[in-house]
């Protein structure tokens, strides 16, 4: 969060500040325009320009990394105020947002593996596949020369993965924005240039329609300031200029040892997700487990209806309804931790009551006659009867519960939670360095996973002995 102070550069002097802090969206992995460099700050020209323009006109901002196909929703549900992530002003985009003046016009190239000879020109993309992010200038251009040239499309969500796809042969080239492509190429990504550049899109920072006007009017006062000023065509010079763009020389280990402080964060956020949906997700399960197993009709019902509704929807699918149709919907704002638990709680939920259903079930009914002829009620039966021995045979699901939850939570990175894979994938960005990272990545799933799986069977042994 960035507190500017008023300004003057030749244009239009600030307005007071309103005491409003606007939440903007952004990408963090489209270098140079926005990416997260290694000591976790957001930077790039975007950034740059957004951290300009607010100290020029006196405003306060936090800026939520989320991905640019979720920050596009999040302001399409009122999640954000802004969007800043390299956006290309089209007429469609104009139908949904108010789009400010173009902050920088780019234009779209294409890229192949370093080391392919055979690809030199749109003709020789006759029967192969090409990959491309999605809603960007590259994505549009292959879409209308591909029935011309006759090549399959193959889209991402990310440059990084666009890259990797080429790089590894799946596909013989990509489509991307010149500025992105050329700042990936002389960090040393593995591909390079073969065509001039078409004419693209401008890109512009955008609002929902009819709100924050202020915030636009700012934005355009400020970037038409920093043009007067010449500080804009610093900020640029800084990222594409001769030595803006200079590669990173580091070793493997070096990468390694620098990516752990924030891999690290990221398991921890990681395991915080896993333990507080679990705690809530087995809530859950008591109660809709007990519900199953009930002599009434319409609680059974109830249950039936909860397992499966939350096991028959996606978990990306769910977090998109919870996290933006929701809000959009009620017209709310939801804090992202909130909708991940959520998400996680009702998803895990569904599965920890059949696991309690199950285990109840497990046990022969002769147990409950007995309890019951006894003179126990029937509460009393199952809690001193019935439930210690459905125990035993519901922990080996439970501990695979808590795996596939741990796991689970890498999906969440779709709607921009910053867990381990997020936090994968937001070095790569900066680094391309997509087999080190990827590595270290899976190997803390592994240790993680191998570690709370050996504690578990230990507990699990106990619980049988005892």
């Amino acid at each position: 969060m960035l507190t500017g102070l008023s300004g003057w550069t030749g244009g239009v002097a600030a307005e007071p500040n309103s005491g409003k802090t606007y939440v903007i969206g952004t990408d963090i992995t489209f270098a140079p325009f926005e990416f997260q460099d290694v000591n976790g700050k957001f930077v790039g020209i975007d950034m740059d320009l957004l951290e300009a323009i607010a100290r020029d006109q006196n405003f306060k901002y936090e800026v939520k990394p989320l991905g640019f196909n979720a920050a596009v929703q999040a302001l399409e549900s009122g999640q954000v105020d802004g969007v800043i992530a390299g956006m290309s002003i089209t007429d469609e985009r104009k139908q949904k947002f108010n789009l400010s003046e173009p902050y920088y016009d780019s234009g779209v190239v294409m890229g192949i593996k370093e080391n392919n000879d055979s690809i030199k020109s749109y003709e020789d993309l006759k029967g192969n596949k090409v990959a491309v992010k999605t809603g960007t200038e590259g994505y549009r251009f292959a879409e209308s020369i591909a029935a011309e040239y006759g090549f399959r499309i193959v889209p991402f969500d990310e440059s990084s993965q666009m890259y990797d796809d080429v790089k590894t042969g799946n596909s013989v080239a990509c489509f991307d924005d010149y500025p992105v492509l050329r700042y990936g190429v002389e960090q040393n990504n593995g591909l390079k240039i073969v065509t001039e550049m078409e004419k693209g899109g401008s890109y512009g920072f955008a609002v929902n329609k009819g709100k924050n006007q202020e915030l636009m009017d700012k934005f355009n006062t400020g970037l038409a300031n920093l043009k007067t000023s010449g500080e804009y065509k610093t900020i640029l010079g800084k990222y594409l200029g001769e030595d803006g763009s200079a590669p990173i020389s580091q070793s493997r280990w070096g990468l390694i040892q620098e990516s752990l402080p924030a891999l690290l964060k990221g398991l921890g956020k990681t395991l915080l997700y896993t333990i507080v949906s679990l705690f809530f997700a087995f809530i859950l399960g008591l109660i809709f487990g007990f519900m199953k197993v009930s002599r009434n009709r319409f609680l059974r019902g109830v249950a039936t209806v909860f397992v499966d509704l939350f096991r028959g929807i996606p978990l990306i699918v769910l977090a998109f309804f919870i996290y933006f149709g929701i809000p959009q919907a009620l017209g709310f704002t939801m804090p992202l931790f909130l909708a991940a638990i959520l998400t996680l709680s009702l998803n895990a939920g569904a599965y920890v009551t059949e696991i309690i259903r199950g285990g109840i079930q497990s046990v022969d009914r002769g147990q409950m006659e007995a309890a019951r002829s006894l003179g126990l009620p029937y509460r009393k039966a199952m809690m001193k009867i019935i439930i210690p021995q459905a125990i035993r045979v519901m922990i080996p699901a439970f501990i695979n519960q808590l795996v596939i939850t741990l796991k689970d939570t890498s999906i969440l990175s779709a709607i921009g939670l910053v867990e381990l894979t997020q936090s994968g994938k937001i070095i790569i960005a900066r680094t391309f360095a997509s087999f080190d990272i990827w590595l270290v990545v899976a190997i803390m799933y592994l240790v993680v996973i191998t570690v709370l799986t050996k504690i578990s069977g230990n507990l699990e042994g106990r619980v049988r002995r005892g």
